[in-house]
């Protein structure tokens, strides 16, 4: 893995670059998440129902203002929605990294220690 920031005396646009050339290599990007259930079905005179058996879907679930939704997934879109819920993880990492990196930045600036600052002792 590798951080994008001013320290790794690249340019921050080839910084920005490189960011959006992984951006597109991953999209479509998800988040959220993607359960497999067991449901009888709607079917009136299932055999498969009628014996006990449930019926095998794919739910989408995820957040729209503030609540949670779900949505049936086609079988055939369970793979792309996986790459992209994958990629969506990809994107939480590097924008925490982006924060990160951000003060890192900052403190080199400033000529703060990156680590190992001194800390107040506890008054005990």
């Amino acid at each position: 893995m590798y951080i994008y920031s001013i320290q790794t005396h690249m340019q921050p646009r080839d910084s920005l670059e490189r960011f959006l050339d992984d951006l597109r290599r991953r999209w479509p990007i998800a988040r959220g998440s993607l359960c497999e259930v067991a449901k009888p079905c709607v079917r009136a005179g299932c055999v498969a129902c009628a014996q006990g058996e449930k019926h095998r879907s794919f739910i989408f679930s995820y957040r729209q203002a503030g609540k949670q939704r779900c949505l049936y997934v086609p079988g055939k879109l369970v793979p792309e929605l996986q790459r992209a819920l994958e990629g969506g993880q990809w994107l939480e990492r590097r924008l925490s990294e982006l924060g990160a990196a951000l003060v890192f930045a900052h403190r080199h600036q400033r000529g703060s220690p990156a680590r190992g600052a001194p800390r107040r002792k506890s008054k005990t």
